[in-house]
């Protein structure tokens, strides 16, 4: 039997979010600059903390059988972050429907946009078969749908 969808914890509205990361040493190359992997991840945190401050307990979405996978991944890099940088990763929903989520990044070290970039995730069981996104997880993310333009982000 599978558990029950977790209801999201004081849940609220929320399209945008941003996440700061000093850059680690192992994270970086033999130059000082941040390995270019380093930044999906980077993705991922953002992605992960803007669930979260939303109310959304990404454990225990998982717990209940409900896991989102990335089938979709852009990047775009401008700059380097390097060793002990201070970095801003912004995550922001551009849609959720069906099975899916969009969401878009920027990586900044103060005003200086590092990268960019693009995922979209989908909504999967625990046996890999594609399953709607639970309506209570759509419905926080549902204004983006609605107005992408109050962001910079995009």
């Amino acid at each position: 039997m599978t558990p029950e969808l977790p209801a999201p914890v004081n849940p609220v509205v929320l399209r945008e979010h941003e996440t700061e990361i000093r850059v680690r040493y192992q994270e970086t190359d033999g130059q000082g600059r941040a390995y270019h992997g380093n930044y999906v991840t980077w993705f991922e945190v953002g992605r992960v903390e803007l669930l979260r401050a939303a109310g959304v307990d990404y454990k225990a979405l998982e717990e209940a059988g409900v896991f989102l996978v990335v089938a979709e991944l852009s990047l775009n890099f401008f700059g380097a972050a390097r060793f002990d940088d201070l970095i801003r990763v912004r995550t922001r929903t551009a849609r959720s429907r069906g099975v899916r989520i969009e969401n878009h990044y920027e990586i900044r070290r103060d005003d200086e946009l590092l990268a960019s970039g693009r995922t979209v995730v989908a909504c999967v069981d625990a046996t890999g078969k594609v399953k709607p996104l639970p309506a209570w997880l759509r419905l926080p993310l549902v204004e983006a749908d609605q107005d992408e333009s109050q962001s910079s982000l995009g």
